[in-house]
């Protein structure tokens, strides 16, 4: 693979099989044990092949359902892809809600598990835990499992983890839509700073604000298909139509109104004869 390529997807795809339990109780288990449960396969994802270069910012959008996150979770290795293969080139964070995270593990135990995941060293883990807890602010729940904490609380210690221990590759699965007002600012700010340059950025959002913003070039996706990979605002104005929403215009021009030179040299010569006109004093 190219080392200027972050991920390459080759004919990916993914179908679940769902199980259809409709003997909910005891009485009908018995009468229907010769009738098991019905099973159905659901497409995720259809096939399809891409190219994310290193230091890209991409978003991927789409309506609920559509198969955004399947698809963050086979390029991170959560989930096998049922064809195709694909490649990374670096190490991976995905950011949703603690995915990847133990929730039987406390915050600080989850910081050293993840950042060793990410080919940290303890001693170099130990230099920057302190950094990680303050950028989550969770000094004072260092030591409590994670699965008491908000939603908004996982995100916030996931993010500060691959901020500090330092992801090649992260996808962010609504990072932004969890988490208070001032976390939102310290995480835009992150992306608004140098930190981000040379680091590879799936971002998945309904926020189209965020997605026109950060990233070069975005994936829409329908059905479990790719629909459309490249320029962003050509992805969203498909997600708004998709939504049966109004797409925003694109600012007018500015146009400079323009001086009639005729008209101009007609006063400039009417103030030079009103100006001789003037009796000396």
């Amino acid at each position: 693979m190219d080392k200027s390529i972050a991920i390459q997807a080759k004919n990916i795809s993914k179908t679940f099989t769902i199980q259809e339990d409709s003997h909910n109780t005891v009485k009908h288990r018995l009468f229907n044990i010769f009738n098991p449960p019905r099973t159905k396969k659901v497409e995720a994802l259809k096939m399809m092949s891409f190219e994310i270069k290193k230091g890209e910012c991409v978003g991927l959008i789409g309506r609920n359902g559509c198969g955004k996150s399947t698809l963050t979770r086979l390029l991170a290795g959560v989930y096998p892809t049922d064809s195709g293969y694909i490649e990374i080139n670096g190490s991976t964070l995905l950011l949703n809600l603690g995915v990847g995270m133990s929730h039987e593990l406390t915050a600080r135990e989850n910081v050293y598990v993840s950042a060793s995941v990410l080919g940290m060293k303890i001693k170099d883990i130990d230099l920057i835990f302190d950094k990680i807890i303050s950028f989550a602010e969770l000094e004072e729940f260092v030591d409590t499992k994670i699965k008491f904490f908000s939603s908004g609380m996982v995100a916030r210690l996931g993010f500060s983890i691959a901020v500090n221990a330092g992801a090649d590759i992260m996808f962010l699965d609504e990072i932004f839509a969890v988490g208070d007002m001032i976390f939102q600012e310290k995480a835009v700010k992150v992306f608004e700073s140098s930190w981000i340059e040379g680091k590879t950025v799936i971002m998945v959002s309904h926020t189209m604000d965020v997605i026109s913003k950060y990233c070069q070039r975005s994936a829409y996706m329908k059905n479990g298909r790719l629909e459309f990979f490249g320029d962003t605002q050509k992805a969203i104005e498909m997600y708004m139509i998709d939504n049966h929403m109004e797409v925003p215009a694109p600012p007018a021009p500015v146009v400079e109104p323009e001086v009639d030179a005729a008209a101009g040299s007609g006063a400039a010569a009417a103030d030079a004869d009103a100006a001789a006109a003037e009796p000396e004093v």
